[in-house]
């Protein structure tokens, strides 16, 4: 029987050692977002301009002072990180494709499908421009249409959707990994354990709160793991790749 990290194992395209390591450095770099997430909360004066940002015009006033920070809390980590680990699913569906793996393909259409979903109905980018356009809106009747507009984005809750479809695809991505020999049953189970988690707190306790702060802190810890050990396969395999060995 094959293991994972058995170079023989790695029966996959040598041709594609780039798209496996920049998948693998993409998945390890995905593990910093969310302390980027504390860390910006903690900053100075920031948990205090948040506290003032209520009225649309003051979401408007935050964009054009700190625009990092408007996008921010309207989801642009997020986003970011699911733009960030399109590579690593290419990455982990080439490696497996040698396999017949019906979640593995699932998974991969699902994600695209996620993040398209997700991208198309952030709020984050609309404001800013409407922000942009406030500051130099000429009349007031021209600021009460570009408040009125904010105060839809505002008022319209963000569909949770893509975000739904990207974990129940990173689940099947996960359960793919199970088999072939390419990635470690670790890496698998904490795939499936992570996501399963995220899609249980997305579904039942949104926003977390009581025994969802537990799971989120769970799901959170396992994502990582998932993160850190996909990304250091791919990256192994991209160093097989460089020494003629089989590999992605």
């Amino acid at each position: 029987m094959s293991h994972p990290n058995d170079d023989s194992a790695a029966t996959v395209d040598s041709s594609s050692k780039n798209l496996c390591v920049l998948g693998g450095i993409a998945a390890l770099l995905a593990i910093a977002l969310a302390p980027a997430e504390v860390i910006i909360s903690l900053l100075p004066g920031v948990e205090d301009r948040l506290a003032r940002t209520v009225t649309v015009v003051d979401w408007f006033a935050l964009f054009q002072d700190h625009p990092f920070l408007g996008l921010r809390n309207l989801g642009l980590l997020n986003m970011v990180g699911a733009v960030l680990l399109i590579p690593t699913v290419l990455a982990i569906y080439f490696a497996l494709k040698r396999i017949p793996q019906t979640y593995a393909v699932l998974g991969a259409v699902l994600f695209f499908i996620g993040i398209s979903v997700y991208l198309a109905g952030s709020r984050a980018f609309p404001m800013l421009l409407l922000s942009h356009q406030y500051a130099i809106a000429a009349s007031e009747a021209q600021r009460s249409v570009l408040i009125a507009a904010g105060q839809a984005f505002l008022t319209e809750a963000q569909s949770r959707t893509g975000i739904l479809l990207i974990e129940f695809a990173f689940l099947l991505i996960s359960a793919a990994m199970r088999n072939g020999g390419i990635f470690s049953k670790a890496t698998a189970w904490a795939g499936i354990l992570g996501n399963g988690l995220l899609m249980t707190l997305e579904i039942a306790f949104m926003p977390p709160h009581g025994i969802g702060m537990v799971i989120a802190a769970a799901a959170g810890i396992s994502i990582m793991t998932w993160y850190f050990l996909t990304g250091r396969r791919l990256l192994q395999l991209g160093r097989l790749s460089a020494v003629n060995r089989d590999c992605l």
